[in-house]
């Protein structure tokens, strides 16, 4: 729908605005919502021909353009079978609220791809953006999870309760590729939060690469679950966990740079299932990724806890990586009971090989009733060259 409006007083583009907001009733499905506002000469003399509120459940595709100024006034949820395609250099203002977020159903494709020099922003409309200001970027896909029983079961995503998982590994929900999300992590309540990315049961057939989550709320990226692959992260300034994952988790991960702000907790914070809804897989399976050429940057040993959280039976193999000040390189919590992350270290599949420590006080805590050695854990002391960050974030990333 294109409406024109010529010469509109402010009160009345305020009444606009809010009618847009006040709209959330859940169960009209809206095959396309988007508005251009035309302001051309409007007061103070701001230029808003170009301007497109945008938001709604979609049933059909969906192409924005890379010269509208976007606006996001409530959840944009690409349904079954539909496509949000999102060209290089598109910038997309969100309104504030953790019910303002773009989310790919399962079924339904993203194809965002930027350039190092053309990214794709999705951001605060606030004059002074901060941190939880809106939702975030919510993919949900078919592979599989362990909160459910398994086979083609699924669960519902915090945010909307959207369904998520299955048996299908090599799910295809598209193409992420040189994105920025900005001011992300708006919580819907005290169990319910946004964050700057969100893979939910993904599988390994989407494209995920060079993404940044700058200054969220909460945590930067996390993955629930699912199969996808993702390269050249960025993770600036988020105040949870940087990188976060659970519910089986088995991707490989390569290229992340997290750098702490003043407000952070965990760099990476890893779970082999959800504590709250426990590991129902059958048989039973935790988190596993491969994880490759990985820099933490905490704000000094003083100051900062833990840069890695290893818990609730997750296993992983650490591969090349620089810890930079903190107290603690790795805390690795659980029992011998149902969260035997101990037991990974043990049988071979949580490791580390090849990590420099810098300003780190103490390189490993074992809090998982098994008896292991900080050899056991980590080899190649001294040898982790890390991100090298330099060489791949010029021109899409914020500093």
């Amino acid at each position: 729908m294109k409406t024109n409006y010529f010469f509109l007083s402010l009160a009345t583009v305020a009444l606009l605005f809010a009618s847009c907001q006040a709209d959330d009733t859940a169960d009209i499905v809206i095959t396309d919502n988007s508005t251009t506002i035309n302001n051309e000469g409007g007061s103070g003399g701001t230029d808003t021909s170009n301007l497109v509120e945008i938001g709604g459940t979609k049933t059909e595709d969906f192409t924005l353009e890379a010269d509208k100024d976007y606006v996001l006034t409530e959840a944009l949820i690409m349904t079954n079978g539909t496509t949000l395609t999102i060209p290089a250099g598109t910038i997309i203002k969100a309104n504030n609220g953790a019910g303002v977020y773009i989310a790919i159903a399962q079924g339904a494709k993203i194809m965002a791809e930027g350039t190092s020099s053309q990214p794709i922003v999705l951001t605060s409309n606030e004059a002074t953006p901060n941190a939880g200001d809106w939702g975030g970027l919510i993919i949900l896909g078919k592979a599989p999870i362990n909160s459910v029983v398994g086979g083609d079961a699924t669960s519902s995503s915090e945010i909307g309760g959207l369904p998520y998982g299955g048996s299908d590994a090599s799910d295809n929900s598209g193409v992420i590729k040189y994105v920025r999300v900005e001011y992300s992590g708006g919580a819907a309540d005290a169990s319910s939060e946004n964050n700057g990315f969100s893979f939910y049961g993904v599988g390994n057939g989407t494209t995920v690469e060079y993404i940044q989550a700058f200054e969220g709320k909460d945590d930067g990226i996390e993955f629930f679950g699912g199969t996808v692959n993702a390269s050249y992260i960025s993770v600036i300034g988020c105040q949870d966990d940087s990188v976060d994952w659970t519910e089986g988790f088995t991707g490989t991960l390569t290229n992340v740079y997290i750098e702490h702000g003043v407000s952070h907790d965990k760099g990476i914070e890893a779970d082999g299932f959800n504590t709250d809804i426990g590991n129902n897989s059958s048989p039973l399976f935790f988190s596993k990724p491969s994880v490759n050429n990985v820099t933490i940057v905490g704000r000094g040993s003083a100051t900062e806890n833990e840069a890695v959280r290893l818990r609730a039976g997750t296993q992983g193999i650490f591969t090349n990586m620089v810890i930079q000040g903190f107290e603690e390189g790795f805390d690795l919590d659980g029992d011998m009971a149902d969260n035997p992350t101990g037991q990974g270290v043990l049988n071979g599949n949580l490791s580390v090989t090849n990590v420099t420590f810098t300003d780190v006080i103490l390189k490993m805590k074992n809090d998982t009733e098994f008896t292991f050695t900080e050899a056991d854990f980590i080899s190649g002391d001294g040898n982790g060259t890390g991100a090298d960050y330099d060489n791949w974030k010029a021109g899409w990333t914020r500093n």
